[in-house]
């Protein structure tokens, strides 16, 4: 028994170790080698984890850098401006989590800003619980997918002047375990259970946001602005810490999972944003705008998302969602 014990543990940390050296083995990275000098990139979430990263990226190659986010940014722009000596970094305090924030952001970066050629919505938050903001949203739908909506419609004009821009929809595999419908797209609190609120929520999020970047691409035909959906891998970053209001003992055993688990078979948010470089800069995938990207390349996303029927329908239903004039409608 005794054996048997100890070679079921040697079996698991060996199987655990092949495939902590296979993630690191097939990781995508970005190539190109593009200096940004002249260009703006708005990144949303910019503070920290990936976003910050894709800043510093960013900012290395001479571009004007446009951080946005709930909390206060100036000791971020500091370290940015330190590491890369590029001193073009601006910081906008909005919060996705409000619909009048994000067009008073909007106003604000077309009042101050003469062009945009990145729009990268990464700024996202984990399970939420039975959280709905001012505008009557869930909480987790609203920071990771209807806020980043609202924001892209309303800067699509200053991305056409600017174009050939790029718009980047940060998403994640555990789209692939979604249960999204018409029915759940704003997820109803009686619904809300210890699942929903820290994989199903998220995982609708994500799809959302792949659909957003099909069915954009579509409506941009024959513009030069494109649009993709990212992938960057599992990234230990703030977002696993940061819970919302759940359950203690659920919290608890969140937390030593991702210790456990998650936080050992990561990759660095350095490796992370690799695959949202890529297609930032690499010039040759115009012709994949729409799709989504994982390791620098096309990956396929979940069969509701090539729901065409399925995307449409979402899509309008997130235009009500988000309150758009008539005016705003793509």
């Amino acid at each position: 028994m005794y054996l048997l014990v100890v070679l079921a543990i040697f079996t698991f940390i060996l199987a655990f170790v092949i495939l902590k050296i296979y993630l690191k083995l097939t990781i995508g990275k970005c190539y190109c080698n593009v200096y940004l000098n002249g260009k703006v990139a708005l990144i949303t979430g910019g503070n920290s984890g990936l976003g910050f990263h894709l800043a510093l990226a960013l900012a290395g190659r001479g571009c004007r850098v446009i951080i946005a986010d709930k909390d206060d940014c100036e000791k971020t722009k500091e370290n940015i401006i330190a590491q890369t000596g590029n001193s073009n970094i601006v910081t906008k305090k909005f919060n996705l989590a409000s619909l009048r924030s994000v067009r008073e952001l909007v106003k604000d970066i077309t009042d101050s800003e003469d062009r945009l050629d990145f729009l990268i919505n990464n700024a996202g938050i984990g399970g939420t619980g039975k959280s709905y903001t001012e505008d009557g949203l869930d909480l987790g739908m609203q920071v990771n997918f209807f806020g980043h909506f609202l924001l892209t419609h309303l800067l699509i004009g200053l991305l056409k002047k600017s174009s050939p821009s790029k718009i980047i929809f940060l998403s994640s595999k555990l789209a692939f375990f979604h249960n999204l419908s018409l029915d759940n797209l704003n997820y109803p609190q009686d619904q809300v259970g210890v699942v929903s609120a820290y994989l199903k929520i998220y995982a609708n999020s994500k799809l959302c946001s792949i659909i957003a970047a099909r069915e954009l691409s579509k409506k941009l035909t024959g513009t030069e602005v494109t649009v993709y959906a990212v992938h960057p891998g599992v990234v230990y970053t703030q977002i696993y810490l940061r819970n919302g209001k759940v359950p203690s003992l659920t919290n608890t055993i969140y937390k030593l999972f991702n210790t456990i688990m998650t936080k050992p078979l990561s990759r660095s948010p350095e490796e992370g944003i690799q695959t949202a470089l890529h297609v930032i800069l690499c010039k040759q995938i115009v012709k994949d705008t729409g799709k989504l990207f994982a390791e620098c390349k096309v990956h396929r996303p979940p069969a509701k998302a090539e729901d065409s029927d399925f995307a449409k329908k979402i899509w309008n239903a997130s235009e009500n969602y988000v309150r758009l004039n008539p005016n705003e409608i793509i």
